[in-house]
């Protein structure tokens, strides 16, 4: 049979590519892409998560694509949503890079390549993944520094070790949830002190250096402290845990990672390792177990939350993904069986269906004309056109103020999760969010020309993040109509396709129309 060399790696990185393109054009639009985005812009513009606007994960997001910001800026190369969402990817490309060299350090050097290929073929050629690594959200980051904080704690320098400190503590700035890898990795350091020596004090200084950054600052600013606080009983608030839907989390995870079930299948059927197989040295089996409880608490921690989202656990499957690979290779795992599941499961992964239909109505399937990002687009191009000399919008869809970059009033910075209706005043204010009576007063006191109202409009109760009551939303749309008219509507529009309303401030005093 002829061979051609570099086969596998061509295949890989075709499918990776043809996956990039889907996700990052194609891929379905959430709310949270504009709201992240939107913050980075905050602070890029000299305003602080927690200080001047409520935001509940860590600060280092908003810090670190503040400094990346200029690439989605209105009139650059790639403005709006796509600019952030090519930034992301690039940052889980980084990632899956970290993967890579982290496996590499936990094989022996003939397996290496075979090793690198498969960690990159389960990384870059899921769907399921790249799409969650792409969007801009919290997983992309977090995974970087998580990755990235193993492979330099896998080095022997205690230089190493301190920075490897360092990315954990950012990954914890990054999620919260990410903070239990810290003391599982300084244990075990401490553990194994014949082997890692001093490295366990040159981790925890990095850790701790790490957490100031993120959090100190924040911690020791009273008005900071309180908001950073009340961020965190958002979390809380929702109360409850329900078995069915954390079931249903790992099931529905499990299918995004369809292809790693496979591999794992593939160590599982290779019952012997080849006779000559040397004993894993014992640094590396410490990493092996330092990666595996890591992953197993952060997984539990987040499986036990009271709506555990399955793409939560996405920050972790790079660990997993390099603990099923070398353990695969080091039991003779053929790569070609790894990279062809990778590249079958990859086309059948059910988001390549969502990103082109709406729904079904019973017999028929609602086809999308354009891409979710194309259409969010089209849209910004409309707000331009009605307000051509405006800076400010009036929504609660962030990525639409991103699109086209404008702010939003003071308040609406978390987009749908800014009302939390039954907070009182006070504490309200003094957290950046609006409760009942400060909606009121913003919509009453029709502060921007243009205001843009989709089927997220009023819709959430914060902090539980509960249905808001018809009366209330009602009420809100009465109070909005004294000072807006309809112009313009779009169906199919954003996150779970909704309807989009363009409504334009009157400006003559006093004229109203009916409720």
């Amino acid at each position: 049979m002829l061979k051609i060399p570099g086969l596998p790696w061509l295949l890989a990185a075709g499918v990776a590519l043809c996956i990039a393109y889907l996700a990052i054009w194609h891929g379905s639009l959430n709310q949270d892409e504009g709201w992240y985005l939107y913050a980075a812009q905050m602070v890029r513009a000299g305003r602080m998560p927690y200080r001047d606007f409520f935001f509940t994960q860590g600060p280092a997001l908003p810090f670190v694509y503040s400094v990346l910001s200029g690439i989605w800026a209105p009139g650059s190369l790639l403005s709006g949503l796509l600019g952030g969402r090519v930034v992301t990817f690039l940052l889980g490309l980084f990632a899956t890079a970290c993967a890579v060299g982290l496996v590499r350090r936990l094989v022996p050097e003939d397996r290496r390549g075979k090793a690198s290929l498969i960690v990159f073929a389960l990384l870059a050629c899921n769907v399921y993944h790249v799409y969650f690594t792409t969007i801009p959200k919290t997983y992309a980051l977090g995974s970087l520094f998580v990755l990235a904080g193993f492979l330099l704690i896998s080095y022997r320098s205690p230089f190493a070790v301190f920075a490897g400190g360092l990315s954990l503590a950012f990954a914890t700035g990054t999620r919260i949830s990410l903070l239990l890898i810290l003391p599982v990795v300084g244990f075990t350091l401490l553990l194994k002190f014949r082997e890692f020596r001093w490295r366990f004090l040159w981790f925890g200084l990095g850790g701790a250096l790490g957490l100031f950054l993120t959090y100190g600052l924040f911690a020791l600013d009273p008005v900071s402290r309180a908001s950073l606080l009340a961020a965190q009983s958002y979390h809380a608030a929702r109360g409850g845990f329900d078995p069915f839907f954390a079931i249903g989390s790992v099931s529905r995870l499990a299918r995004g990672y369809a292809a790693l079930g496979m591999v794992l299948f593939g160590v599982l059927m290779t019952r012997r390792p080849a006779p000559t197989e040397p004993r894993l040295p014992v640094e590396q089996s410490a990493m092996l177990w330092m990666m595996g409880l890591s992953f197993a608490a952060v997984f539990l921690l987040q499986l036990s939350a009271p709506f555990p989202y399955d793409d939560y656990q996405v920050p972790l499957m790079g660990l997993l993904t390099v603990l099923v690979a070398s353990w695969y290779c080091r039991r003779g795992g053929a790569a070609w069986f790894a990279v062809l599941a990778v590249c079958l499961v990859s086309f059948t992964a059910p988001q390549l269906q969502e990103w082109t239909t709406y729904a079904q109505d019973r017999f028929w399937s609602q086809k999308k004309e354009k891409s979710e990002l194309s259409k969010l687009r089209e849209m910004g191009g409309i707000v331009n056109a009605l307000d051509p000399d405006g800076t400010e919008i009036l929504t609660q869809d962030l990525y639409l103020a991103v699109e086209t970059g404008r702010t939003v009033p003071r308040g609406l910075e978390m987009g749908p999760f800014s009302y939390f209706p039954e907070m009182p005043t006070e504490k309200a204010r003094a957290t950046h969010v609006l409760n009942r009576q400060l909606m009121e007063e913003l919509l009453d006191s029709a502060p921007c020309r243009l205001a843009a109202c989709s089927g997220y409009m009023f819709a959430i109760s914060a902090p539980t993040c509960s249905r808001t009551t018809f009366e209330d939303q009602m009420s809100l749309l009465r109070t909005l109509k004294r000072r807006y008219d309809i112009v313009i509507s779009e169906d199919n529009f954003g996150q779970n396709a909704t309807t989009l309303m363009f409504l334009m401030r009157r400006e003559a005093s006093g004229e109203r129309t009916g409720d």
